[in-house]
């Protein structure tokens, strides 16, 4: 039996606490919108969504995705998570706007109060001491401690302000990903990084010191890929357990389908953490809550919704939106069973294609099925199902006059570096194309994530029977983007705006 990595999809950079019976998990959303997604484990094996933490960050261009701007591999990177005095509290960095953000709540569940820490931190890490005093570490290579102000707002006016750890060895990544921590009156410093030496992958190191003030020593403390690619396990955060045992929650590299969360047991000798050797395949913890139920992460949608009092619609917590949306361009009440999409803009590419409504790929293997209808889509319109990632793939409907097509698109990989450019102002390489009588179809995309294989194929509906349409394409990996790759649901105009398409009864399956 195999469970660990305990989740087989894109949540990079995991933070996690324990809270009475309840562990709560943030990790990285980057450019997705709502962003901030925290997650729920009464065991840190299985996980549902608890909440999000903003609906939108910032009502900027790029974050809106207007014209060509975009916020791709920067918006939320990196959060802290931390829970004091009855009160939640959820720090990162924006790269697009170069601000730091806090949010604090009550519950997990909101709402979120958003204000700003004067500064930019660099994957900072929150530490409430027993004093009351607050601490933000941060940066790269060289690894800052500041003291905050009692209201988290600025740097404390003669507070602690020092470097404490600088790396010192010939590296590829420097120290950073930093998770900061107080455990029996020591302070703990986790830190990702690369040395150029040995096996040159990613592991996890620590740094302790009796004091603030005092001199922080470590090193390196877990080196392992699971036999998987040298891709080495790091960053994240430890967590202990009711019957006092200790884990770490860190994240491997996966290829295509993102970055995956692992976790591997530790323990103190002579108050410094001690790692298992290898990260295990399989792994029990005893849950606080042994008879739960747990919600799945991603799932189907029939878009029946109904609206608020105040006319407002709520998607499953499943859905995120590629950057933010434009409410006035989508519904799922104008026509109930759908999710009803308007152009509103001309896009070249899915990139840049407003209201994409995406879930995570999962491994082993995926697939996502989708009925379609663009009756009213437009001359250059392309509307339908994607892997969506920079080297996407997608299935669609097209029109061009009076004439339906059904197309599969992908942008290619021309090379196998981890370094993209988002600069591509074609739909993609159009490797299939057929004519469809009529313009209502059910379509599937399809993605094989083993062994870093990272296959999406896609199919339509002809008779019962499933046809594929166009190659088998190999997605790959890249930091233009950043994150994982997902199925999105889309509409982008090439020529003209003001074309719809409807998309009904969707249907995920996780495939073994």
């Amino acid at each position: 039996m195999i469970n660990n990595p305990i989740l087989w999809a894109d949540y990079p950079d995991p933070d996690v606490i324990r809270v009475n019976d309840t562990y709560y998990m943030i990790t990285t959303t980057m450019h997705f919108m709502p962003g901030g997604v925290i997650l729920r484990s009464y065991d840190l094996i299985n996980w549902e969504i608890a909440s999000y933490v903003y609906e939108a960050l910032e009502d900027t261009p790029a974050q809106k995705l207007e014209g060509e701007k975009q916020i791709y591999g920067k918006g939320m990177w990196a959060a802290s998570l931390r829970h004091h005095k009855g009160k939640f509290y959820v720090c990162f960095v924006a790269n697009d706007t170069q601000k730091t953000y806090l949010f604090i709540a009550d519950n997990i569940d909101g709402p979120w109060i958003k204000s700003e820490i004067d500064g930019f931190y660099h994957d900072c890490s929150l530490l409430f001491d027993d004093d009351d005093r607050i601490y933000i570490v941060y940066g790269n290579t060289e690894i800052h401690l500041t003291e905050l102000e009692e209201d988290l707002s600025r740097p404390k006016a003669g507070g602690i302000n020092r470097i404490i750890v600088s790396e010192t060895q010939e590296y590829i990544l420097g120290y950073e990903g930093a998770h900061f921590y107080k455990i029996n009156g020591r302070y703990y410093v986790f830190f990702i990084h690369i040395l150029k030496s040995g096996h040159q992958r990613r592991t996890q190191a620590c740094f302790v010191a009796d004091s603030l003030e005092g001199e922080f020593v470590g090193g390196e403390v877990f080196d392992d890929d699971m036999g998987y690619y040298n891709s080495g396990i790091a960053q994240g955060g430890i967590v202990e357990s009711p019957e006092g045992k200790w884990y770490g929650i860190l994240f491997q590299d996966h290829g295509a389908v993102g970055r995956i969360p692992v976790i591997v047991p530790m323990h103190f000798e002579n108050d410094f953490p001690v790692f298992d050797k290898k990260a295990p395949q399989y792994i029990e913890i005893p849950s606080t809550r042994p008879e739960y139920k747990y919600k799945q992460l991603v799932g189907n949608d029939d878009f029946v919704y109904e609206a608020d009092v105040n006319g407002n619609v709520s998607l499953k917590n499943i859905w995120q939106w590629n950057h933010i949306p434009s409410s006035d361009l989508w519904s799922v009440t104008e026509k109930t069973g759908t999710y009803r999409i308007h152009s509103g803009k001309i896009s070249q590419n899915i990139n840049y294609a407003v209201n994409t409504l995406t879930q995570r790929a999962m491994g082993p293997a995926c697939e996502a099925i989708v009925t379609l209808n663009g009756e009213e889509l437009k001359d250059g319109d392309y509307a339908g199902l994607c892997f969506l990632i920079s080297s996407y793939g997608l299935i669609a409907l097209t029109k061009e006059g009076d004439k339906y097509y059904l197309v599969m698109l992908a942008r290619a990989t021309d090379d196998k570096s981890i370094f993209g450019n988002l600069v591509n102002n074609e739909p993609g390489t159009e490797y299939a194309r057929i004519t469809i009588s009529k313009p209502m179809v059910t379509i599937k995309a399809f993605g094989y994530f083993i062994d870093n294989q990272d296959k999406c194929e896609f199919y339509y509906e002809d008779a019962g029977t499933w046809k594929k349409l166009g190659i088998t394409h190999n997605m790959v990996w890249k930091m233009d983007q950043f994150v994982g790759c997902r199925f999105g649901l889309f509409l982008f105009s090439t020529k003209e705006i003001g074309g719809a398409a409807e998309f009904s009864e969707f249907k995920y399956n996780i495939l073994k």
